[in-house]
Parts: C-alpha cells; structure tokens; sequence
C-alpha cells in the first residue's frame, strides 16, 4: 500500500502542470457491485491483494496524434485491449520515472530529457475482470495518468519504435477526431455520445507477429467498440483510456484547440 499512498500524494498536489482530476471509476466498476451483492464476497486470496498502484502514459507528438497499444493477447490481464503504455507502480518509485521506463519496455521509445513536457490527467480505478458477469475481480489498480508533450513528430518517433511482442501486438498513431471518437463511446451509458460525425473506414496500424512488423488496416469501428455487458470480452479501447483521453480533449478546448 506504500505505492498507492505515494501515488495519491502526488495527484493531490497536482503534480507538474496543475491538478488533477480525482478518483473515477465506471459504472459498472465490480467493486460497487460486490458491495450491492453481498453474497459474492471475495475470497480470501483474492482480498489480501488489496489496492496496487499503476501509470500509463498517453504520448502526444507534435503533430497531435496520441500513442496506443494493443496489449498481447498472452497477457493474463486486458488481453487484445487498446491502451497506452504503462504498468505497476512500486513503492517509492516515481510515476514519471516508471512511465517513461514502461513506454521504453513496452514500445522501445526513449525520450530524452529536454524533448518532452508533462502533466498528470487523473486516477481511475482499475479492475479486472472488468465485468462480474466475466467473473470475480483478479486485480485491483488505481492508475494514474500521465500526459507526455513530445516535441517530436509521431514520423521521428516511429523511426525508433521497438516493440515488445510480449506485451505489444499492435500499435497506432491515431488523429484527435478518431481520438475524440473513442471517448465518446463511454462503456456502460445508454447512449453514445456525440462524436465527430466523419470518419475513415479504416485505420492504419502496424502488427507485431514472430519478430517482424507489417502495417495494416484495422475497421475503425472496432476503436468504438464498447466493453460487452456479459460473456467475453472484445478487442476495444479499454475504459480507463477512454476516461484519460476525455480529460486531454477537456485540456485541448480549453486552450481552444478543439472545438466543444
């Protein structure tokens, strides 16, 4: 609990470039449900985990698009779900210093000192499986998320891009109105927001399989997919993600970069 303390600490106090936003969780967050339901009470092994505490780095480039990844579907938790970079938090390490050692682990990207400016965005509560319906939660998080201002061109970052097939199938550049298109699908609400009404069919992205890469077509729909209520899970952009980014897009109209 050492680490989430010192997370909370640091958002608390805004960190570098002001405050964040506190504490959101979805609707259908399993916590607030196992509390509805009394009689699926975790079992003890799984409550003597507790609370761990994670950061993921949304990396904006200077021509405005944002990093995702989709996680390996060998992964034991979020399998072939959108995401930025990102990973655990242990205590007394930094959220800068795991985010950007995490960015490098997962993506190969190093940023230097002096080529990037950041921010925190906010805490979100994290559990998986994300849905009862999919079974009793397995891991808790509250993960902290961190904007990374490069001042390099997402051409310039794609040139050093490395990606470790063990945590990384896929990875796309994507452009704020697809951007502005996943925040709007928010899991759990009863109506889609209101999104940009023009989009390409498609989208490009680039697959990792047997240590090569190969650039591909994903259908932009599948960005919009939205977190099943029951059975399995389906290949989207994770909740979590889609909470950070409508912070970033919050930030970019109030510097009147977007319009609301």
């Amino acid at each position: 609990m050492a680490g989430l303390a010192r997370v909370l600490v640091h958002v608390r106090c805004g960190g570098a470039g002001g405050p964040a936003r506190f504490g959101q969780r979805p609707s259908f967050c399993p916590a607030k449900r196992l509390g509805e339901q009394p009689e699926l009470a975790l079992p003890a092994e799984l409550r003597g985990r507790g609370v761990a505490a994670g950061v993921a780095v949304l990396l904006q480039t200077s021509t405005g698009r944002i990093l995702l990844t989709r996680r390996a579907g060998t992964l034991s938790i979020f399998p072939n779900v959108w995401v930025p970079p990102g990973g655990h938090v242990e205590p007394d390490e930094e959220l800068l210093d795991v985010g950007l050692q995490e960015l490098e682990e997962e993506t190969g990207l190093h940023l230097e000192v002096g080529t990037f400016s950041w921010r925190m965005l906010g805490l979100w509560e994290s559990i998986y499986p994300p849905m009862l319906s999919q079974g009793l939660p397995r891991r808790h998080h509250i993960v902290t998320y961190l904007l990374l201002l490069s001042t390099e061109s997402h051409e310039q970052l794609e040139a050093r891009m490395c990606p470790s097939e063990s945590e990384v199938s896929a990875y796309a550049w994507l452009e704020p109105p697809v951007l502005e298109a996943i925040a709007a699908t928010e899991d759990g609400a009863e109506s889609l927001g209101n999104g940009p009404s023009a989009l390409p069919a498609t989208i490009g992205i680039t697959e990792l399989s047997n240590g090569s890469s190969s650039t591909t077509q994903l259908p932009t729909s599948t960005f919009l997919n939205t977190a099943p209520a029951k059975g399995e899970d389906v290949e989207r952009v994770s909740t979590g993600t889609k909470f950070a980014l409508q912070l970033w897009l919050e930030s970019l109209r109030e510097q009147g970069r977007v319009q609301p």
